[in-house]
């Protein structure tokens, strides 16, 4: 479904050039969700914005359903780490945004955002405001938002990052019951290595930038339903976060270093 092809993107940064990610090929199956991960700055969201035609790659090609992406991906949805949660809009309004901008009929689309509504559970919140809900809510909103486009490709730029701990342990369990069975393609961007294992059926693993390249492919073999919230105390969880993280690691100590010794010359 997603393909790059020796992907390079690069851009001026400070009056300097800077390759964010190098030559960089990756596939994703249809139907399969994949996890990102990596140190900070190593073009994480670089890569989802190459994908959701955000980004224009400097050389190289992005091929979605086979076919080079030309413009923005019109059969991707976005959620970005923070919410696109209009303030003024409730929130069947904000479910129902992307319909209306698609030029939906308004009996459609209220139809449609209150069917999404309450399978995100906010039944009763339809005509709450974003400042009237908490964290959880707004994130549940932002799903419903996504997915009432019906987009086969799901880009998840770490949405739940900025939840507590049990909040996204269940917001990562509503998000596998509305992907299961669905057929749609997941490219999730995170920092946590639990959450990447307890989600996917691969992780891929970027290099320190600049110039990231992919360093690692690790297939997560765990059944399929999957309970959140007891699988992280299954052995089979444990070996692959070891074999992750041994990569993990000395990729995150190579970011540290360098900016380390930045740091060092800055002050020099």
């Amino acid at each position: 479904m997603v393909e790059l092809r020796s992907v390079t993107v690069s851009y001026r940064s400070h009056e300097r050039d800077y390759t964010a990610v190098s030559e960089m090929d990756l596939s994703v199956p249809s139907g399969r969700f994949v996890s990102v991960v990596g140190p900070t700055g190593c073009g994480k969201s670089t890569v989802l914005n190459a994908v959701a035609g955000l980004l224009v790659p400097s050389s190289g090609q992005v091929l979605v359903d086979g076919k080079p992406l030309d413009g923005l991906n019109r059969t991707a949805g976005y959620m970005f780490q923070q919410d696109a949660l209009l303030p003024w809009k409730t929130v069947l309004a904000n479910v129902g945004l992307g319909l209306e901008l698609a030029g939906v009929s308004r009996k459609e689309r209220t139809a449609r955002a209150r069917e999404w509504v309450a399978r995100v559970g906010l039944r009763g919140f339809e005509n709450s405001y974003p400042h009237q809900l908490s964290g959880g809510m707004r994130r549940r909103t932002a799903v419903a938002q996504t997915l009432i486009g019906d987009p086969g490709i799901l880009l998840m730029d770490e949405p739940f990052g900025a939840l507590d701990v049990q909040t996204r342990q269940v917001m990562e369990n509503e998000l596998l019951s509305l992907w299961t069975g669905s057929g749609k393609t997941v490219l999730f961007v995170t920092h946590d290595l639990d959450e990447a294992i307890s989600l996917s059926d691969e992780i891929v693993l970027l290099s320190a930038g600049p110039a990231s390249r992919i360093v690692g492919r690790y297939p997560v073999d765990l059944p399929r339903p999957r309970d959140l919230l007891d699988i992280r105390t299954r052995p089979e969880f444990t070996e692959i976060y070891r074999a992750v993280w041994a990569d993990l690691r000395n990729e995150v100590m190579r970011t540290y270093e360098r900016d380390t010794a930045g740091q060092h010359l800055g002050d020099s």
